[in-house]
């Protein structure tokens, strides 16, 4: 396949996951206001050191009001990483790969963009839950829809790669926020303030109703546990770097637990340390000392697949720093 193409795929894939992601964080946020006691501030801050991109936002909007925070994140085109801009970049990389993928995906695609730039033109803020909805909904069609029209083909893997990629990296963002940021004192760690954030949590991530049906207590290292160690739930981020894992040897036909090149390394190295790690051992490191790192893991796998697949030219600093801006400031920001 030619890198081209493969690197439309995935970022096609990835930039509709992160526009799904950004809605679940501000939506869950809208939610978590109305549980809030009186006399607590609201707390949007964390939304946007769960992007990353704090420094951008100080810079352009000051403070972080609940407006300026929901238009950064939601409707500014100027934004790279905002609802709006990542559909639109899909439906671009959409666009480019017309005649590889199916035309159902090219109008899920374009559907999707259609809704947001109208939502974006007329935005009211007792409309934007419907709209985190449909965007919600935006996302999982498209997933839908490419998995029952296209081919298992190279494309199908490389697209898979890069929704899992980011969906990972944003369960390890939304998780460490929660960690080290939410709360306003150690005071209200166990009181019903931090339970209601940690479900608020689990939601973000859809994760609520299936860590139930595993677990009676919301307990924080239970929760931990769950989002990042479970073999099986579709958004833990074990599971989503195994199946990385598993579409990238499917592209090279190298046998998992063998490598051939840097980014097959880098993720096997990366899924066989989470395949033998228990929750106490995250802890002895320290929960947010472990999602800075494996932040940076997830960004450096991602950089070593640019480099393997999709790389062009000869590699140098400045390309890779490209690539790395390009992963939406995937570095972390928040130690």
């Amino acid at each position: 396949m030619l890198s081209r193409v493969a690197d439309s795929i995935y970022w096609l894939n990835r930039y509709i996951e992160r526009a799904d992601n950004v809605a679940r964080f501000v939506d869950v946020n809208l939610n978590l206001m109305l549980d809030l006691p009186d006399g607590l501030s609201q707390q949007w801050e964390p939304l946007i050191l769960t992007t990353g991109d704090l420094e951008l936002f100080k810079e352009r909007y000051g403070k972080a009001t609940p407006d300026n925070v929901i238009q950064f994140l939601t409707f500014d085109a100027k934004y790279p990483n905002s609802i709006f801009s990542c559909v639109q970049l899909a439906r671009e990389n959409a666009r480019s790969i017309r005649e590889i993928i199916s035309s159902e995906m090219w109008e899920q695609v374009n559907g999707f963009f259609m809704m947001v730039k109208d939502a974006s033109q007329r935005p009211v803020r007792t409309t934007l839950p419907n709209f985190f909805t449909q965007t919600k909904l935006a996302s999982h069609r498209f997933a839908g829809v490419m998995d029952a029209t296209m081919t298992r083909n190279e494309g199908w893997h490389f697209g898979q790669m890069g929704r899992l990629q980011e969906r990972a990296d944003k369960t390890a963002r939304i998780l460490d926020v929660k960690y080290f940021y939410l709360l306003p004192s150690v005071e209200w760690v166990g009181t019903p303030l931090d339970q209601i954030q940690w479900i608020s949590l689990l939601r973000s991530v859809s994760a609520y109703e299936m860590y139930r049906k595993s677990q009676r207590r919301i307990t924080p290292n239970s929760v931990a546990e769950f989002l990042i160690l479970n073999r099986e739930f579709p958004r833990s981020i074990h599971f989503c770097l195994k199946e990385v894992e598993r579409s990238m040897h499917e592209v090279t036909g190298t046998p998992i637990g063998t490598w051939c090149n840097s980014a097959e390394r880098s993720i096997g190295r990366l899924c066989a340390e989470l395949g033998y790690l228990t929750i106490d051992d995250v802890i002895e490191v320290g929960l947010h000392e472990f999602l800075d790192q494996m932040q940076k893991r997830i960004n450096e796998v991602g950089v070593k697949m640019w480099e393997t697949f999709f790389a062009i030219e000869p590699i140098v600093n400045t390309t890779t720093m490209t690539m790395s801006q390009r992963l939406g400031n995937m570095s972390q920001t928040m130690g």
